[in-house]
């Protein structure tokens, strides 16, 4: 059974959920997100899905990859991956949705966005997104960043109105910083400068998405997502306008919202 929220309310269009913990908060991410792929399984026999990656989407990886879902019926996307990076790192994306998701099951099929040079992410970028187009997303689970980003979107560049859906950015040094305190490089200068990422048009167009927010490290974010004017200095805050959306807080990320939750 999963976690009853103990409050939920909305922010403008946003459905948002509170939860006492991390743990409650992936549980019932994953319950929603296993009930509109059966639903979306019986309508049109498959589902397409898109994950992020990262450090706060561990609590609800692991309770997806349990659930009854038959993942036979269903394509896998992700949203980022630097540019030039070993695709053996360990802080690339694919590598890290194997360890911590694909490892435990058997996708229909698994899309992940091809190791890039400089010199060739630009025609990467065009075919993911023709590969986009063709797999219309059901469901896209994303988180927002400590710098308010998604995806890789940075601010204050996020672009809500972009005409692509892939296409590669220079990572804010705030983003950098972040993979290096999650632990996946020992050093910002270890931290690739460029990235592929989807845009927010790509991700918006998904019919439902989840957001799982944990975290203190999150609070300020998740705080000027929710409260203040919706503008790319805080790319999260587009998901106020997102009524297929639904965000999952913790204590912690709400702390500045509910500061006695």
């Amino acid at each position: 059974m999963a976690p009853i929220p103990i409050f939920e309310t909305r922010f403008r269009d946003l459905r948002t959920s509170f939860f006492h913990t991390n743990d409650e908060l992936g549980m019932a991410a994953a319950e929603e997100a296993k009930d509109l792929l059966d639903r979306t399984i019986r309508h049109k026999n498959e589902a397409n899905v898109i994950l992020a990656t990262g450090n706060s989407q561990l609590t609800f990886l692991k309770a997806l990859r349990s659930a009854p879902v038959d993942w036979s019926k269903v394509n896998i996307f992700h949203m980022d991956e630097y540019v030039g990076l070993d695709p053996a790192h360990p802080a690339s994306f694919p590598v890290f949705l194997k360890l911590h998701f694909l490892n435990y099951i058997q996708p229909k099929a698994f899309f992940p966005i091809p190791p890039s040079t400089q010199q060739n992410a630009q025609g990467l970028c065009i075919v993911y997104e023709e590969l986009l187009h063709s797999y219309p997303t059901d469901l896209c689970a994303l988180g927002i960043g400590e710098n308010g980003h998604l995806a890789f979107n940075d601010p204050p560049f996020a672009d809500f109105n972009d005409s692509h859906w892939v296409k590669i950015i220079k990572l804010d040094d705030a983003s950098r910083r972040q993979q290096v305190g999650e632990g996946h490089f020992k050093n910002i200068d270890e931290v690739p400068t460029h990235a592929i990422t989807l845009t927010i048009p790509a991700l918006l167009a998904a019919r439902h998405i989840l957001a799982l927010v944990p975290e203190a490290r999150k609070a300020e974010a998740v705080y000027r997502s929710l409260i203040g004017p919706i503008t790319p200095e805080c790319p999260g805050s587009i998901l106020r306008q997102a009524p297929q959306a639904h965000l999952f807080l913790d204590a912690d990320s709400a702390q500045k919202i509910l500061p006695r939750f």
